[in-house]
C-alpha cells in the first residue's frame, strides 16, 4: 500500500526520551513512554529480591527509576498506564537507590568517596548518625533506621552494581580492593532481609568473586526468564503502537515506504532475545529512539562507546573470534559468573554483542549470534585494529573503497588496498601466525557484507570467500604458505566456480 506523500513538517514529531533515566522527568516533561508497568507490577507482586543483567543503554536505569516512583507512591505519574489499573493500594515505602553508573572508578578513593556521599545523604534523611566506621555497618544501620522511622519495609535499588569491577579489569590489584569493599557492602542485604520489602540489583555481568549471588540465596536471577524477557527493550508492537508519527517521518525523510523504513529499522536494531522460548525479538531502545528522533539510520548504540573491560579482555584473549557466529553453548554458560579471558563468550553475550538465536531443549544448549547489523558491523570495525595495522578511523574508509573497487572490477586496486591490512605483520609460519592472517581475512570480508553480498566459508571443499556485486562474482582462495598460482589452480581443480556459472555475472577468481 502506497503511503500518502507528506513533508516532515506535516508530521507531528514529539519528545522522545533519549538518555532520559528519570521516570518522573519523563512523565512530567511530556516525553513519550513505552508502557512497561504491567511487567513491573508482576515483578513487585510475585517476589522480593531480584537480579537483572542487560547490556548497556537498554533501559535498566529507567526501570529502577520507575520502581522508585512506584514505591514512593507517586500515583499521579502512572496516570493512563497499566499500573494505574492494576495497583489498588499504593503503599509508600522508604527507598534506598544506589546508582554506580556515573563515576569512572579509577582509584579506591573514588569508590570510597561515592559510597560516603550516598551514605551521608541516607543518614541525614533517616536521622541515623554514623556510629559505625565501616561502610557496610553504616549501610545496615541506614536500612534499619529507615524501617524504624517509617514503619514500612525498605526498598533497595542498585543500578550497575558491577561498574567499579568492570572499570578495573586491566588492574587486578585495584579490582581486588573494589571486590573486598563492595562484597562487604552488598552482602549486608542478606542480614537485613527482615527489614526489606523489595530488592532489585542490575548490571551487565555476574562476579562470583563478590559472593553476592552465593551469599544472597534469596536473590532471584530473572535475566533469562521468559516472563520478564521484555521488561527492558522494545518490541515491534510497542514501537508501532507508540511511535506512529515518528515512523512515518522516518520513512518520508529517507524516501522509503513505511514498510521499507520499518524493515530497515528491524535489520539494524532488532534481534535481541533473552530467553530460550522468546520468538519475538527486542529492539535496542537507545538506537530506535535515536533513529526516530534524528530521522537517520546510524550506529547509535555502538557510537556511544565500547566498554573498557571488553577492550581489555579482547587484548588479552587468544580466542578465535570466527567461532562466535553461530556458536553453541550450554545454557548455564550464558550467566557464567566467572570472567575468563580464555572463554570470553559469556561476557560478550552479557555485553550485548551476542544474543540467543536458538535453543535445543533436549541437550539444553543455546545457539548464539549477532543480534543485528548495527552490532555485527560495529563489532568487526571495533576489533579490526587489534588484528591489523589499519586503525579504527581508517577501517570504514578502506572497506568502503574495497566495495567501490570490486563493483567496478578494479581487482588490482582492491588487492593493493587489501595488503594494507597485512602490513607490518612479521611473517613467521606457525599456527598462531596463520590464524592471525586468517582472522584479518575474515574481518575484512565480514565488513564487506554491509555493502554487498560477501560470504566467508569455513568448511572444506568451498572457496574461502565469495563476493557478489551487480556485475561480478569474485571467488577467493587464501594461501598463507602457498603461491597465487596454487590458489588459482585449487579454484579450478575443486570447481569452486561451478555454482555461479549460470548466474550471468562475470566470474573472477
Amino acid at each position: 500500500m502506497k503511503e500518502p506523500e507528506q513533508t516532515i513538517d506535516e508530521l507531528a514529531l514529539r519528545k522522545l526520551p533519549i538518555g532520559i533515566q528519570s521516570f518522573e522527568k519523563l512523565r512530567t516533561k511530556g516525553y513519550m513512554y513505552v508502557d512497561k508497568t504491567e511487567l513491573i507490577y508482576r515483578l513487585v507482586s510475585r517476589g522480593d529480591s531480584y537480579f537483572l543483567s542487560r547490556p548497556r543503554r537498554f533501559g535498566k536505569s529507567l526501570l529502577l527509576s520507575t520502581l522508585e516512583a512506584y514505591f514512593q507512591g507517586k500515583k499521579e505519574l502512572f496516570s493512563g498506564l497499566a499500573m494505574e489499573r492494576l495497583e489498588k493500594n499504593w503503599t509508600v515505602h522508604p527507598v534506598i537507590h544506589l546508582d554506580l553508573n556515573a563515576e569512572k572508578y579509577d582509584s579506591y578513593e573514588m569508590l570510597e568517596k561515592m559510597l560516603k556521599r550516598q551514605l551521608e545523604g541516607w543518614e541525614e534523611q533517616y536521622d541515623c548518625p554514623a556510629r559505625d566506621r565501616t561502610y557496610s555497618g553504616r549501610f545496615i544501620s541506614v536500612i534499619q533506621a529507615a524501617y524504624e522511622k517509617t514503619g514500612k519495609r525498605v526498598v533497595v535499588l542498585i543500578d550497575e552494581y558491577d561498574k567499579p569491577m568492570l572499570r578495573t579489569f586491566h588492574n587486578l590489584e585495584l579490582q581486588n580492593q573494589f571486590k573486598d569493599l563492595l562484597t562487604a557492602f552488598y552482602t549486608v542485604l542478606k542480614s537485613a532481609d527482615q527489614y526489606l520489602q523489595f530488592v532489585l540489583i542490575t548490571g551487565v555481568t555476574k562476579f562470583a568473586q563478590m559472593g553476592i549471588f552465593s551469599t544472597m540465596n534469596q536473590l532471584s536471577d530473572i535475566s533469562l526468564t521468559e516472563q520478564y524477557s521484555q521488561i527492558c527493550g522494545m518490541t515491534y508492537k510497542e514501537i508501532e503502537h507508540t511511535f506512529q508519527p515518528e515512523l512515518r517521518a522516518l520513512a518520508v525523510k529517507n524516501k522509503l515506504s513505511y514498510e521499507q523504513s520499518f524493515t530497515e529499522l528491524t535489520r539494524r536494531y532488532d534481534g535481541y532475545h533473552f530467553c530460550e522460548d522468546d520468538n519475538e525479538g527486542l529492539y535496542n531502545p537507545f538506537s530506535v529512539l535515536s533513529a526516530l528522533s534524528y530521522l537517520k539510520f546510524e550506529d547509535y548504540w555502538f557510537a556511544t562507546g565500547t566498554p573498557t573491560f571488553l577492550v581489555e579482555m579482547l587484548k588479552q584473549t587468544d580466542y578465535d573470534l570466527r567461532d562466535l557466529e553461530g556458536i553453541e553453548v550450554p545454557s548455564g554458560m550464558l550467566m557464567n559468573d566467572r570472567i575468563d579471558v580464555n572463554s570470553p563468550v559469556p561476557i560478550i553475550y552479557q555485553s550485548g554483542y551476542l544474543t540467543i538465536k536458538g535453543y535445543d531443549s533436549l541437550i539444553r544448549q543455546f545457539k548464539l549470534g549477532y543480534p543485528n547489523e548495527e552490532v555485527k558491523y560495529g563489532f568487526f570495525n571495533f576489533i579490526a585494529p587489534f588484528y591489523t595495522s589499519v586503525n579504527a578511523t581508517s577501517t570504514p574508509f578502506f572497506i568502503g573503497k574495497f566495495f567501490y573497487e570490486l563493483r567496478a572490477g578494479e581487482v588490482d586496486k582492491f588487492m593493493t588496498r587489501l595488503r594494507a591490512f597485512f602490513a607490518d605483520i612479521p611473517y613467521e609460519l606457525n599456527d598462531k601466525c596463520e590464524r592471525h592472517y586468517q582472522m584479518i581475512f575474515y574481518i575484512v570480508f565480514k565488513l564487506l557484507g554491509q555493502f554487498t553480498d560477501a560470504e566467508v566459508q569455513s568448511s572444506h571443499g568451498r572457496a574461502d570467500a565469495v563476493v557478489k556485486t551487480g556485475d561480478y562474482i569474485y571467488v577467493f582462495e587464501f594461501k598463507l604458505s602457498g603461491t597465487a598460482e596454487e590458489a588459482l589452480k585449487q579454484i579450478d581443480d575443486k570447481e569452486y566456480l561451478i555454482p555461479y556459472t549460470v548466474d550471468g555475472r562475470k566470474l573472477v577468481k
